[in-house]
């Protein structure tokens, strides 16, 4: 069983900075890319914010290019997103997203964590 467990949400006012983390724990063989959503209220659609390749590239939305930072640290199948000078239509869901490689099957599937609300207030 796999699971996605992200962290670092909350309230923050606008001008100020988040940090989340996403950490995968299971059977699991490699970590392709791993990335970060968000769902914002009212919007059905999550929409790609930043994305990381095992080898290191990243992708970022241009609606966020500059403040955001996205990282990840292999050995502990982690993904980061430093937020920085966080604007209220910053204020969303937050999902991170990896594509694993089971131990079991070798086959690989996308895996969603559970969402970290962030509210940045004017």
């Amino acid at each position: 069983q796999v699971q996605l467990v992200e962290s670092g949400g909350g309230v923050v006012q606008a001008g100020g900075s988040l940090r989340l983390s996403c950490a995968a724990s299971g059977s699991i063989f490699s970590i392709n890319t791993m990335g970060w959503y968000r769902q914002a209220p009212g919007k059905q659609q999550r929409e790609l914010v930043a994305r990381i390749t095992s080898g290191g590239s990243t992708d970022y939305a241009d609606s966020v290019k500059g403040r955001l930072t996205i990282s990840r640290d292999n050995a502990k199948n982690t993904v980061y997103l430093q937020i920085n000078s966080l604007k209220p239509e910053d204020t969303a869901v937050y999902y991170c997203r990896m594509t694993l490689v089971l131990v079991s099957t070798r086959a690989s599937f996308i895996y969603w964590g559970q969402g970290t609300q962030v509210t940045v207030s004017s």
